[in-house]
């Protein structure tokens, strides 16, 4: 965590972002071992490279819009890869915890879109991504 803090402070917030997911994108590559798991794994690639890609903005000149401009897909990122779990995890725990990040960050998306005066036309959804029913919870 202080190797975070640290690279937030030397490199900026986009940079410790980028790192971050970065880190959390090889953290997912090295523990999915499971031959079933390719198509998550897929899902899971295609949310951060469309998630990347989307971040990168043109800075605006309004730190206001900016900052929403990349959290909006950086929260839709969450989303997909939560949705992921949820259509192919087994562990009941972080299935609960994939369902409570798909309500949530679409709230905050929502919410980031209201506080400036933008339309969030009640489903929020990033580049690429459509909006999905969340998969039930069941035993697998």
């Amino acid at each position: 965590m202080r190797s975070i803090i640290r690279h937030f402070r030397i490199f900026g917030p986009r940079r410790a972002v980028i790192a971050v997911a970065l880190i959390v994108g090889s953290i997912l590559t090295a523990t999915v071992a499971k031959a079933d798991d390719s198509q998550f794994m897929a899902d899971s690639t295609a949310a951060m490279n469309r998630m990347m890609t989307a971040m990168q903005i043109q800075p605006s000149g309004n730190a206001d819009a900016d900052f929403v401009a990349m959290m909006v897909p950086h929260h839709q990122g969450a989303i997909d890869m939560a949705r992921a779990e949820l259509l192919y995890g087994q562990n009941e725990t972080l299935r609960r915890m994939a369902q409570e990040i798909v309500v949530t960050q679409q709230q905050e998306i929502v919410a980031m879109q209201q506080a400036l005066g933008q339309s969030s036309n009640g489903s929020p959804t990033g580049p690429g991504s459509t909006p999905r029913e969340i998969p039930a919870m069941v035993d697998h």
